[in-house]
């Protein structure tokens, strides 16, 4: 489908970190070679989107955040192929070339390739507006490039699915893709936000005999039970970990950390057992520094890595965890604390900030 003019969109724009974001009329390109324009239905808030519009991590203004969304397909640019104007589709940041060596091997979220040089918003005056990570979807529609997109049911609820996108994927992923958690293992996972429900979700799921939870709030180790915690752990304890060896002694297998808090990961490898393994899932603000002891680490056989979107590869694991939301065995509808027109985004940011939301869903 050819395109000519922009696209007029009502939009959620930062101009100034730290402050409310300004609803806006932008006007949006015509999709250019390899990408998709995306009328959105649903775009959840990521705590990434909050510390990018706080400035923790810098970036352009004006700018457009919103990772998490989905919608149908209304147009697409020239060369691109399996999509049409209509299709419902995930819409997500991984922006993959397909052949650099990391997309090679088989982990596109560390794509080397080179990414938009510049946005495809504007403001009516010509004035560029930044769609940050790829996306910018605090916004009506989005240009995204093809390889950001996978196909969804058509009957799937868009808000449910927009979930896929980041919170999930990167929590299930952490589990399945990055800890590799194997049947019988113990899990830790630190954190019952909404990517750690999803954490707790992908170590039931790939077997794990005892799912821990720990976070501050005893209500959210309740949350977390019901998404598949056996036990829970309060993180205000002064040595939480010693609550650990009561459920079992020798520690987890696999700790997930799935907040960007710095002394979480400084006591993080607490939790662990002999051979085990953190994965570092949330992130603290750029430049923060966490101290380890090496010596520990190498003479325990422990290993530390981090994790991107869950080594999510979209066109492998999308399909089976909507096969498994169809059979009732990944909860997403649950994960959604709030749903919010556009006009109250602020409100919305507001509450996730609490850190009480599951997830908080902006409806276009």
């Amino acid at each position: 489908m050819t395109q000519t003019a922009p696209t007029e969109i009502r939009a959620a724009v930062c101009t100034a970190f730290g402050q409310p974001l300004q609803i806006e009329t932008l006007h949006l390109a015509p999709p250019r070679a390899g990408e998709v324009q995306v009328k959105l239905a649903a775009c959840a808030i990521c705590h990434s989107d909050i510390t990018y519009a706080d400035g923790h991590w810098g970036g352009p203004l004006p700018a457009l955040y919103g990772h998490e969304a989905a919608g149908h397909v209304t147009a697409v640019g020239p060369g691109v192929s399996g999509v049409i104007p209509g299709d419902a589709v995930l819409v997500t940041l991984i922006r993959a070339c397909g052949t650099c060596p990391s997309c090679a091997t088989g982990r596109p979220v560390l794509c080397e390739g080179d990414g938009w040089h510049d946005s495809p918003v504007t403001r009516p005056d010509g004035t560029p507006v930044a769609a940050m990570m790829a996306c910018g979807a605090f916004a009506e529609a989005v240009n995204v490039d093809r390889s950001q997109i996978v196909a969804l049911p058509a009957d799937m609820p868009m808000d449910a699915a927009s979930l896929l996108a980041c919170g999930v994927i990167t929590g299930v992923g952490a589990a399945v893709n990055s800890a590799r958690v194997r049947p019988g293992e113990t899990v830790v996972v630190i954190g019952a936000g909404g990517v750690g429900l999803n954490a707790i979700q992908g170590a039931r799921l790939a077997g794990a005999a005892r799912v821990v939870a720990v976070d501050m709030l005893p209500e959210k180790l309740e949350d977390a039970r019901s998404f598949g915690a056996t036990d829970g752990i309060l993180a205000s304890d002064p040595a939480p970990w010693d609550r650990l060896r009561e459920i079992t002694p020798r520690g987890a297998d696999a700790v997930l950390v799935s907040v960007g808090a710095v002394p979480v990961y400084a006591t993080a490898g607490n939790y662990l057992a002999k051979g085990g393994r953190m994965v570092a899932v949330g992130m603290p603000h750029s430049g923060a520094e966490v101290p380890w002891d090496p010596g520990t680490i190498a003479a325990y056989g422990q290993q530390i890595t981090g994790t991107k979107m869950g080594d999510i590869v979209l066109a492998r694991d999308i399909p089976w965890m909507v096969d498994l939301w169809r059979q009732g065995r990944l909860q997403l509808d649950s994960l959604i604390s709030g749903r919010f027109p556009l006009d109250r985004i602020n409100e919305a940011i507001a509450d996730t900030r609490t850190g009480r939301a599951r997830r908080n869903v902006i409806l276009f």
